[in-house]
C-alpha cells in the first residue's frame, strides 16, 4: 500500500484530491493529510472520509520541522503532494509576512524533512519516492489581453506578495532538484473551481451573494481574464504527473477557458436564474442590478492564460471539462450543500468580507 502526506488535505483543491485519489484507488492506497486547519482549512471537507481506516488526519504547522520529520519517522511516505499554502493575493497584500512564512518557509520545511527521510547513504535516493509541489501559474506575471500563453519557460514575473511567495517556494524546489537531484515535479495551475471553494474567491463568492441578494463586488472594470480550470481535472493532472511525468520538471496544468471575471459573474447569475423555480422569492432578486464596481486591487494582473502542451504531449493529460459544464455543476454542488455554506460564512470571514469590498 503506497502512503502518501498530502498538505493542506483539507482546503479547496487538498479535500478535492484526497477525494479523487480515493475515489481512483479505493483501499490501494493510504492518505495522511497535515493541515493547520487556518480559516480556509475545513474539516467538513472530508467528512466523508475521515471514518476510512486508510485515511489519517493530523493537525499540524507545515513550518513546524519536528512535527514534519517526526511523520516522516513514523510513516513509509513514498509520495508528498504539497498543496498547503496561503492563497488569497487580498490577504497577501494586508498581510505579506504570513505568506512569506507559510509558502517559503513551509515548503523548505517541506523538502528538507522529505530529503532527510528519502537520501540514502550515496547522496542517490529511495526509488519510487517523489514529491510533487502545487505552484500557480501567478508565478508568470501578466500577459496582454491581445494574445499569448505561459509556458513552463516563460520567465517568473510576480506582482504580487501571494505570487512572489510562491515563485520563491518554486525556485526553493528547482534548487533541491538541480543540487541534490531530489526526486520532485512542479505543477503550475491555472484558476480552480468547483467544490468546497472558500467563499472569498470570485466563484463561490459571486454564488452566495447572488442568493442571498447581496452586492456582487467587481474589481476595476471587470475585464481582467483568467484561465479557469475545473478542480477535479486539475486533481486527475496531479495524479498523472506524479505516475507519468519526468522527474525534475514543471508541467503547467491549465484548462483552455479564459473569461473575464464580468462574464463569470453574467454566466453565474444565467445559470442560477435558470435554477430557481419561479416561485423561490430569491429568483427576482438575482439580476444584473447587483453588480457594483469596487476599486481596482493593486497591482492587479490583467490575463492569465496557460498553454498545458507539454502536459498534453508528455503525460497524456487534457482538461476535461468546458466552463459551462463545470460551472453548473459547481452550483448544483452548493445548491446541495446549504449548510457547509452556511457553516463557512461566519464569524471572522463576514469581517474580512466587509473590509475587503468596500465599494
Amino acid at each position: 500500500m503506497r502512503t502518501y502526506l498530502v498538505t493542506g488535505g483539507a482546503g479547496f483543491i487538498g479535500s478535492n484530491y484526497i477525494h479523487y485519489m480515493f475515489g481512483k484507488y479505493g483501499d490501494d492506497i493510504k492518505i495522511i493529510n497535515v493541515d493547520k486547519l487556518t480559516y480556509a482549512g475545513n474539516p467538513e471537507n472530508l467528512k466523508d472520509v475521515e471514518d476510512r481506516p486508510n485515511y489519517t488526519f493530523v493537525k499540524a504547522d507545515i513550518c513546524d520541522s519536528e512535527a514534519i520529520s517526526a511523520l516522516f519517522e513514523k510513516e513509509d511516505i513514498q509520495r508528498v503532494v504539497h498543496f498547503a499554502a496561503e492563497s488569497h493575493v487580498d490577504r497577501s497584500i494586508k498581510n505579506p509576512d504570513v505568506f512569506v512564512k507559510t509558502n517559503v518557509l513551509g515548503t523548505l520545511t517541506m523538502l528538507n524533512a522529505a530529503k532527510a527521510a528519502w537520501e540514502l547513504p550515496d547522496g542517490s535516493f529511495k526509488p519510487d519516492h517523489k514529491f510533487l509541489h502545487v505552484s500557480t501559474d501567478e508565478v508568470y506575471g501578466s500577459l496582454d489581453e491581445d494574445g499569448g500563453y505561459f509556458y513552463e519557460t516563460t520567465p517568473y514575473d510576480p506582482h504580487s506578495p501571494y505570487s512572489a511567495s510562491k515563485a520563491s517556494s518554486d525556485f526553493l524546489v528547482k534548487a533541491y532538484m538541480d543540487t541534490y537531484k531530489f526526486p520532485a515535479n512542479i505543477t503550475n495551475c491555472s484558476n480552480n473551481y468547483g467544490p468546497y471553494q472558500f467563499p472569498e474567491k470570485l466563484i463561490p463568492l459571486m454564488i452566495n451573494n447572488a442568493l442571498n441578494g447581496k452586492k456582487l463586488p467587481v474589481y476595476g472594470d471587470g475585464k481582467n481574464v483568467r484561465d479557469w480550470l475545473y478542480v477535479e481535472d486539475h486533481c486527475k493532472g496531479i495524479d498523472m504527473v506524479q505516475e507519468k511525468g519526468r522527474l525534475f520538471e514543471t508541467y503547467n496544468i491549465g484548462g483552455h477557458n479564459e473569461k473575464q471575471n464580468i462574464e463569470i459573474i453574467h454566466i453565474i447569475l444565467d445559470q442560477l436564474r435558470e435554477k430557481l423555480d419561479d416561485s423561490d422569492p430569491r429568483k427576482a432578486l438575482i439580476n444584473e442590478d447587483l453588480i457594483t464596481y469596487v476599486a481596482d486591487r493593486k497591482g492587479h494582473d490583467r490575463r492569465y492564460a496557460i498553454a498545458p502542451d507539454k502536459i498534453k504531449a508528455e503525460v497524456g493529460w487534457y482538461p476535461e471539462t468546458m466552463f459551462e459544464e463545470g460551472i453548473r455543476k459547481t452550483i448544483d454542488w452548493y445548491f446541495e450543500h446549504k449548510e457547509w455554506m452556511e457553516n463557512i460564512t461566519s464569524g471572522d470571514y463576514l469581517k474580512y468580507y466587509e473590509e475587503m469590498y468596500k465599494a
